[in-house]
């Protein structure tokens, strides 16, 4: 009879916990050791047949020597399948080289988790002109999945003003906008964002009526520095939104910053758990859990997050 089981890397614990509750399997956290000289010890516990291993990759760099770590030993150890969750997937935004010599950071990393895993599980991964998340995972299973539903029932639940227009911040954000707009029955724009710098936006909108006197909640998948989020704030409160909120299914800022989005007119910002944060206010295990049942039983079909 094959097992099944849930390691996670010592990083965003709770949520692996919440995931492995749902799915009826214990938890062990990975233990790493980091030597004077900043090399790391990595030590897994006994391997499953097939191993969920819950990564959440943020500030990646010594967690993907982890992960691969982790990989040969669970592989060395008899896990026959490894299924990789990683919620928030990194190094996806360059997806082609932009200047002579750059290195194509999606490719490789692509190459380099299809090589350890046989299955990747991830929640809005930034693609830009990917379209496909099984291009960037050749030769093994791959699944993009939307957090919106899992957003949604949050806003629903904690009550939403029906007047409230649902904003992207720019074109790349317009399909997140449109599925939860459709899901809260709420109307829905988009703004025109000009890019100067990593730091140096500007942000308008066609619509302006339709903005006037109302709630405003941005949405995105993913707010690094910020930038994009205050000036954008800034213009809505100018046009006369009556309250700017923002959600995010991933939060790589600094908490620090919270205090500057305040400032910019940002009422309240709340993300997803696919990295831990003190703005995480929405769990991503319902739908974590509902593209996993097959592994517990093949023949159980795949869920659909909607």
């Amino acid at each position: 009879m094959s097992t099944i089981a849930l390691q996670t890397l010592p990083f965003g614990t709770e949520a692996a916990k919440r995931l492995a509750v749902r799915l009826g399997l214990a938890c062990d956290e990975i233990a790493l050791h980091r030597f004077p000289d900043g090399e790391l010890r990595v030590t897994v516990a006994p391997a499953a047949d097939t191993t969920i291993l819950y990564a959440a990759l943020d500030q990646p760099n010594d967690k993907l020597i982890a992960l691969l770590f982790a990989a040969e030993a669970l592989r060395r150890g008899g896990a026959k399948r490894l299924v990789l969750v990683a919620p928030y997937l990194c190094y996806m935004r360059q997806d082609i080289a932009f200047h002579a010599g750059e290195a194509i950071s999606q490719r490789a990393m692509g190459g380099l988790l299809a090589s350890i895993a046989d299955r990747v599980v991830t929640v809005d991964a930034h693609l830009h002109r990917t379209g496909d998340i099984g291009l960037v995972f050749p030769g093994i299973e791959s699944e993009n999945l939307s957090a919106m539903p899992a957003i949604a029932n949050a806003l629903a639940k904690a009550g939403i003003d029906a007047a409230t227009v649902v904003i992207g911040p720019d074109a790349e954000s317009e399909p997140w906008v449109r599925d939860l707009a459709g899901r809260l029955g709420l109307q829905h724009t988009v703004a025109r964002k000009t890019r100067r710098g990593d730091r140096s936006v500007e942000i308008d909108f066609a619509d302006a009526a339709l903005l006037a006197g109302r709630p405003a909640l941005m949405v995105d998948d993913i707010v690094s520095s910020g930038t994009t989020l205050m000036v954008a704030a800034r213009t809505l409160r100018a046009m006369g939104a009556s309250a700017v909120d923002t959600v995010v299914t991933h939060a790589l800022f600094p908490p620090a910053m919270i205090s500057a989005f305040t400032d910019a007119g940002i009422r309240s910002i709340r993300s997803s758990d696919s990295v831990p944060h003190p703005t995480n206010a929405i769990a991503l295990d319902e739908i974590l859990a509902a593209a996993l049942r097959r592994e517990l039983n093949p023949k159980f079909p795949l869920e659909p997050t909607t």
